[in-house]
């Protein structure tokens, strides 16, 4: 099928270590996969390694440095139980982005399923409700506008006021507080930002809309990439601290065939002496409970195993089954 590209509109997306570059870039090979029209940027901070930088330089348009903005407020993001969360202020970066008329944010850590170049259509500020509480918005995934003004009167307000939950999500929810009762057109449906994690209590539902997913969210401290894919069993294996539910392995395993197929050939061609093997590059490591020192020490050590590729068709045939 023949696209035009369109060169003022981008999806977004955002990674201030090289610990989330690897899920940016499964996104972003999502997106090219399922021939999306529209740019690719990723803003990264200084922790990006120049490594990383080579490879976000081969699927995304534009990669753009930005100044880490951190909440530092440990009380609500120790009541949330995830310290790192803080850094997530780095977000507000994306409306700088002025050479773009409309943008779609994503965050790292989700994955499409299909064509969704139609979050175009919708205005600012779009997004689907959050699992945990419908009446706030999920800011994993959202339509925006970039503006210096909105910009700047997001850095005021989070000055002034902060953020309920320590993170961009409690910010943005309260900045676009008209979201919950204004405009019923600027609720995206719930499967543009599908929690893979989540325990859906409402199964009729879950089973009747499931199928028509077209964003999948990695909610949690625990990652795909935390997790060890075998292509010769075609299984994700789960640490000691994080099980795989039922809903979430299909997910985690397409995450895997997309890793393993298009990321991992593209980290080792980019490779050269001394650096060393993608085998050990870094990583998160596994989550569990643990300090506020431990906290920021895991986002910065630990390994994984890369054991080969595998077919996109097997997955695939595997969600269908899972999802009718």
């Amino acid at each position: 099928m023949l696209f035009f590209p369109v060169t003022d509109q981008a999806f977004v997306t955002l990674a201030t270590n090289d610990v989330y570059c690897h899920g940016a870039l499964v996104l972003g090979q999502s997106l090219r996969n399922h021939k999306t029209s529209r740019r690719l940027a990723i803003l990264i901070t200084p922790q990006v390694s120049r490594e990383m930088r080579a490879a976000l330089k081969t699927i995304f348009d534009s990669v753009v440095d930005v100044k880490e903005i951190d909440s530092n407020d440990l009380v609500h993001l120790t009541l949330l139980k995830r310290l790192e969360l803080g850094v997530t202020f780095t977000k507000l970066h994306c409306w700088t982005l002025t050479q773009y008329s409309k943008c779609v944010f994503m965050d790292a850590d989700t994955l499409v399923l299909c064509n969704v170049d139609e979050l175009f259509e919708r205005e600012e500020l779009s997004a689907a409700p959050d699992s945990g509480w419908p009446d706030c918005f999920n800011s994993g995934v959202f339509v925006f506008q970039p503006s210096l003004k909105t910009f700047k009167h997001l850095l005021q307000f989070a000055s002034e006021h902060g953020s309920f939950d320590g993170g961009d999500q409690g910010l943005l929810n309260s900045f676009f507080s008209s979201w919950a009762t204004k405009d019923i057109n600027k609720h995206l449906p719930f499967i543009y930002n599908l929690s893979s994690n989540t325990l859906y209590t409402y199964v009729p539902a879950f089973q009747h809309f499931g199928k028509d997913t077209k964003v999948i969210h990695f909610l949690g401290p625990a990652k795909p990439w935390n997790y060890k894919y075998n292509p010769q069993t075609r299984t994700v294996t789960p640490n000691d601290s994080a099980s795989v539910s039922e809903n979430q392995l299909p997910f985690l395993e397409l995450w895997w065939i997309t890793y393993s197929s298009s990321i991992l050939p593209l980290l080792e061609k980019l490779q050269e002496p001394p650096i060393h093997p993608v085998a050990e590059v870094t990583i998160q490591p596994e989550a569990k409970e643990s300090s506020a020192e431990d906290e920021r020490r895991k986002w910065e050590e630990g390994h994984i195993d890369y054991l080969g590729k595998d077919a996109f068709e097997n997955i695939k045939k595997k969600l269908d089954a899972f999802l009718l």
